[in-house]
């Protein structure tokens, strides 16, 4: 009976046979070596045998350009032109095996390349529909190799895309379903990406799904309900691109100087995916392969997602298992991973901690604190970000997601371990003023303990422990007889926002645009006081996926917003501005959405500095809904408002001083 070491006899007998027939695959080994990527002290035959099994490969060849002829002869990368596969003779498949191919020549509709938006790279690799969502929505399955070279992947698992570094343009990405032979460049009907539903991080497989909507879109291709077996006839349907990597004469005897265009590969399988074994192929790819399906010839399922291949060795794929997982909406994402935490903060971690009973009779923020029927609800989030939110162990029902406080309340985001809305009920005419004096923070044990900061988090002198929620502005009680009057509730809602949860990590950088966003703040709280009358104020960081991180990997928000509501004068309205602490990114974005490419483009990020925006405008930016406060705005009422409003321009002021702000 063979044993392990004759199939590793086997196995090095062939790898030395492979380096035999292919100088370009010894070249490569070599170099390898020489450069330090493979111990030096082992011979080529094992240096290769190393990189047959998959797991040193991205060490040795960048990953985005692992795409492979395996086979020298017998694997002829097919034409496709008008969706149809043009046959040739394989005289190493059995004879049946144009039958089959005809018969799933219909899935070739199904595949595209995938092209950039403001990239100097015009296209970098091939997806495929993997699923479909109603009639005009479809998802696309590509390679994260693919899709980091525009996108980067975000906390909760989905993707942003980049902006060029040159030109500060938004980065964006299509699908092409045609690009074939003999194609005119009026055949081409793009599909715009509309949002990066998953990016794969770098310890996970290499994955990523697209979304695009409009009319005429291709079918799903159907996924096997079985991993693929060794020898099973397969296809890889993608776009394969001129290689150096790859043996010239073998690319010009399979491709006739004729890239970039759709193929479809036939081939076998080489090793099914079981076990720590990976899934592998040698149907013929390049670059440009990237994404490709991997199709089943007995039945047109897709078996895998191909990502890589080493010349003369074997092309790799994602097994359809995984793939699965991820089109019924399986996501490896970090916010996962706190819903496990202890419940038991670790020791030191914090300043202190309150377990979920210390909060009872908390009220948290009230919605209809300014009276006379004025309602002043929480801005309404999308799906996509109420996914990412805590739901507190006392939660309830007509707030969800609130850590209820003394006059305020927390919307907390678990992955970025901040919070990402506050709002807070300011009484102006029963102010009680308390001095600062000894901080001490605290854990708020309703929620994981493992998704919030502590105090070694802050420990560098640059970054800032931000009040979300002021620690004056909670800070009142309708039974204070006087000024110096400091009661018991007064005093709860000053402690209260001594809470990690709602603390933003800041950098001192900030400190010189939060002068104005600090005098804002006072002018709110003084003016409540002086007036005697109500505010509901709201306050949140702006959230990105490329926002710097801390070695803790913790994300340092760039940019701060802030809605203020409060009666009208006469009473019987809203009266509701919006501003943002920012360096312009969010008004850099506002263009862009707008399609003002000029503005865009002559742009240049400042300083930090205060902005009033429109309501509208804020609204458009975050993707909140603040319809109830949109025709409460007065900046929208301006002359100039009006104008921008009817011109669909964004709605903007940079503050200088706070007489410049429209009330």
């Amino acid at each position: 009976m063979p044993n392990e070491h004759d199939d590793e006899e086997r196995r090095i007998g062939d790898v030395r046979r492979r380096l035999e027939e292919s100088p370009a695959l010894r070249a490569e080994v070599e170099k390898a070596i020489t450069e330090g990527r493979l111990p030096a002290e082992i011979d080529a035959t094992r240096a290769a045998e190393r990189l047959d099994q998959g797991g040193a490969l991205e060490s040795v060849m960048p990953v985005d350009a692992l795409e492979a002829i395996v086979r020298k002869i017998g694997r002829p990368p097919l034409i496709v032109r008008n969706d149809m596969v043009e046959l040739e003779p394989l005289p190493e498949f059995p004879a049946d095996t144009d039958a089959l191919i005809k018969g799933v020549e219909r899935s070739v509709k199904s595949v595209g390349r995938v092209e950039f938006v403001n990239h100097s790279m015009a296209w970098g690799g091939t997806g495929w529909v993997i699923s479909e969502e109603g009639a005009s929505t479809r998802v696309i399955a590509t390679n994260r190799h693919v899709a980091k070279i525009v996108a980067e992947r975000a906390d909760d698992g989905s993707g942003i895309f980049l902006r060029s570094p040159v030109s500060g343009l938004r980065y964006g990405a299509e699908i092409d379903f045609k690009e074939e032979v003999g194609s005119n460049p009026g055949d081409a009907k793009p599909f715009e990406v509309t949002e990066v539903v998953y990016l794969a991080d770098d310890t996970s497989p290499d994955v990523t799904l697209l979304r695009i909507s409009g009319d005429g879109l291709p079918s799903a291709l159907p996924l096997a309900d079985a991993e693929a077996e060794e020898g099973l006839r397969v296809a890889l349907i993608g776009y394969p691109a001129y290689d150096p990597r790859n043996d010239p004469g073998d690319q010009a005897r399979y491709f006739k100087d004729l890239f970039e265009v759709k193929r479809f590969a036939p081939g076998f399988v080489m090793q099914g995916l079981r076990g720590r074994k990976a899934l592998t192929h040698d149907c013929t790819s390049l670059g440009g392969n990237s994404g490709s399906p991997l199709l089943s010839l007995e039945d047109g399922t897709v078996v895998g997602l191909h990502y890589s291949g080493l010349y003369g060795v074997e092309n790799s794929a994602v097994g359809v298992g995984t793939l699965r997982r991820l089109a019924a909406g399986e996501r490896p994402v970090l916010a996962a991973g706190f819903e496990a935490a202890s419940e038991a903060h670790p020791e030191a971690a914090a300043d202190g901690s309150h377990a979920a009973g210390f909060f009872d009779g908390r009220a948290g923020y009230e919605p209809g604190f300014l009276g006379d029927g004025l309602a002043a609800p929480w801005p309404v989030m999308p799906a996509s970000l109420e996914q990412a939110l805590a739901h507190p162990s006392d939660e309830v029902g007509d707030s969800p997601f609130e850590l209820r406080y003394t006059h305020f309340g927390v919307k907390y985001h678990l992955a970025r371990r901040q919070p990402l809305m506050t709002a807070v009920n300011i009484d102006g005419e029963h102010p009680v003023r308390i001095k600062r004096e000894g901080d001490k923070w605290f854990l708020d044990e309703r929620i994981p303990v493992a998704a919030q900061l502590t105090k070694d988090d802050y420990a560098d002198p640059e970054i800032d422990r931000g009040h979300m929620v002021r620690r004056e502005d909670p800070n009142w009680d309708t039974a204070a007889t006087g000024v110096g009057d400091v009661t018991a509730l007064a005093k709860l809602a000053n402690d209260d926002t001594f809470h990690y949860t709602n603390a933003a990590v800041q950098h001192s950088r900030l400190n010189q645009g939060k002068q104005l966003w600090q005098g804002l703040e006072n002018y709110i709280l003084d003016s409540a006081r002086t007036e005697g009358f109500r505010a509901c104020v709201f306050t949140g960081p702006i959230l990105r996926a490329g926002d710097p991180k801390l070695p803790n990997g913790v994300a340092i928000p760039q940019e701060f917003w802030k809605l203020v509501v409060m009666p009208a004068a006469g009473g019987g309205k809203l009266h509701a501005t919006a501003y943002l602490l920012s360096q312009g990114d969010l008004i850099r974005e506002l263009l862009e959405k707008r399609s003002r490419v000029e503005a865009v483009e002559g742009f240049v990020l400042g300083a930090y500095r205060t902005f009033q925006v429109s309501v509208a405008d804020l609204a458009f930016a975050t993707g909140l809904d603040l319809s109830t406060y949109v025709a409460a705005d007065p900046l929208a009422q301006t002359e100039s408002g009006t104008e921008a409003i009817a011109s669909n321009e964004p709605l903007f002021l940079p503050l200088a001083s706070l007489d410049q702000m429209v009330v």
